[in-house]
């Protein structure tokens, strides 16, 4: 059974820079992609990023591009999603998921798509 679990989500200040990490039992990352979504308060989840070790490819989306990155461990079989410059606009929960399906990008595998789901990590970036 594939399983993801992940972790440090918390309180972040706008310009600082936060780390979640999301561990993955049942696969290994050259096996799947692995996408983060994330759900802020009244609005529809999104795609944040995604991560596929075996085509080599890392995707953002445009709210996150350039902020963000996203990163795979193959000891620990963890994926990151590094933050960096946090703003208010990036509150919400956040959860990895797997297999992303092709192309990588978008928010309609974290909607639709996927079968496999942590159970989300809070972030909050107060204004």
């Amino acid at each position: 059974q594939l399983q993801l679990v992940e972790a440090g989500g918390g309180l972040v200040q706008p310009g600082g820079s936060l780390r979640l990490s999301c561990a993955a039992s049942g696969f290994t990352l050259d096996s799947y992609a692995i996408g983060w979504c994330r759900q802020a308060p009244g609005k529809e989840r999104e795609g944040v990023s995604c991560f596929s070790e075996r085509h080599g490819t890392t995707t953002y989306s445009d709210s996150v591009k350039g902020r963000f990155t996203s990163s795979g461990e193959d000891a620990k079989n963890t994926v990151y999603l590094q933050m960096n410059d946090p703003t208010p606009a990036d509150t919400g929960v956040c959860a990895c998921a797997a297999p992303w399906p092709r192309p990588y990008y978008g928010s309609y595998p974290c909607r639709y798509g996927m079968d496999d789901w942590g159970r989300g990590t809070l972030v909050i970036v107060p204004s």
